[in-house]
């Protein structure tokens, strides 16, 4: 079976799952937590179960900007909020004190705006960073593979890979965002650069096999049966690799608690997508990009 003979359809279902993650992001962007907006963090433990709506009721009259409820463990809960004014949080404490007096303040952080534009402009640097230097990485590596199509055009596919990843992932929490109210903050982007080194790594280990076979054979005008070749040779290992890491991060999302749970699904999209996007993106790119310059003459 050729694989790689099935890329039109493969690119066509990217294209339409970027577009609709674009239209996503565009319409409802992502809900930004107060990890890039500047907020307060209290964490309450109540010594009887209380519902998430319960505590809404309670702290509806203040009225809070961007409040965000989330049940952690043994019956707490992390009340998230947009404030310039600090008194407004004792405030809280205090009318959730009135109705569960046994109730425990376990920790309250504040977050200026100051310090969440400084996040954001590193996690800008840092992404940028990232795919700088993972394409001069896959150059070099490739170096001595410059026939039938220049090494840099590998880290060029990986990268597009990559983009592809990122932005499925950034669509569907747009999407949460909007529906579910999922916030993103430096777990968010944590997960986004964990998805950028399992992303690569896929894609270079389908790609290294792809070099060897080149490097054992030598390079033939039977480009695209190559890359086949290298394909079946590594995408077992490649899904049972992704499947493992898979059911973990399954077995964290159902059974490891909120705290954990957006981050773990970040993780899980990705690396579905990454293994994906490695065989049906990447590898099918530079396919595609041999086929132009081999019709070229070159």
């Amino acid at each position: 079976m050729k694989i790689i003979e099935k890329r039109k359809y493969t690119f066509l279902f990217s294209l339409i799952l970027v577009v609709i993650s674009l239209f996503f992001l565009g319409k409802w962007g992502l809900k930004l937590g107060i990890d890039f907006t500047g907020g307060i963090l209290t964490e309450i433990q109540f010594s009887q179960e209380v519902k998430k709506n319960q505590i809404n009721e309670i702290v509806a009259d203040l009225k809070l900007n961007s409040l965000s409820i989330q049940p952690t463990e043994d019956n707490s809960f992390m009340i998230k909020y947009q404030s310039k004014e600090n008194k407004i949080n004792p405030e809280l404490e205090n009318k959730i004190k009135e109705k569960y007096p046994e109730s425990e303040v376990l920790r309250t952080e504040f977050i200026s705006s100051l310090v969440s534009s400084e996040l954001k402009r590193n996690t800008i640097y840092a992404i940028i960073l990232s795919i700088f230097g993972i394409t001069w990485y896959i150059a070099w590596a490739f170096r001595k593979i410059s026939y039938p199509i220049n090494s840099w055009k590998y880290g060029f596919g990986a990268i597009l890979a990559l983009v592809h990843d990122i932005i499925i992932v950034l669509g569907v929490f747009a999407f949460l965002g909007e529906f579910q109210g999922v916030e993103v903050g430096i777990p968010f982007v944590a997960s986004l650069l964990t998805i950028f080194g399992y992303s690569v790594n896929d894609t270079i280990v389908i790609f290294d096999r792809i070099r060897e076979n080149l490097l054992h054979y030598g390079a033939s005008k039977d480009f695209e049966g190559t890359i086949n070749k290298s394909i079946k040779e590594s995408i077992a290992r490649s899904i049972n690799t992704s499947l493992t890491l898979m059911f973990v991060l399954l077995a964290i999302i159902f059974f490891g608690g909120e705290t954990i749970k957006y981050f773990s699904v970040a993780l899980l999209i990705g690396v579905f997508f990454g293994t994906y996007s490695s065989i049906f993106v990447a590898t099918a790119f530079i396919v595609e990009l041999w086929k132009m310059s081999f019709k070229k003459g070159r």
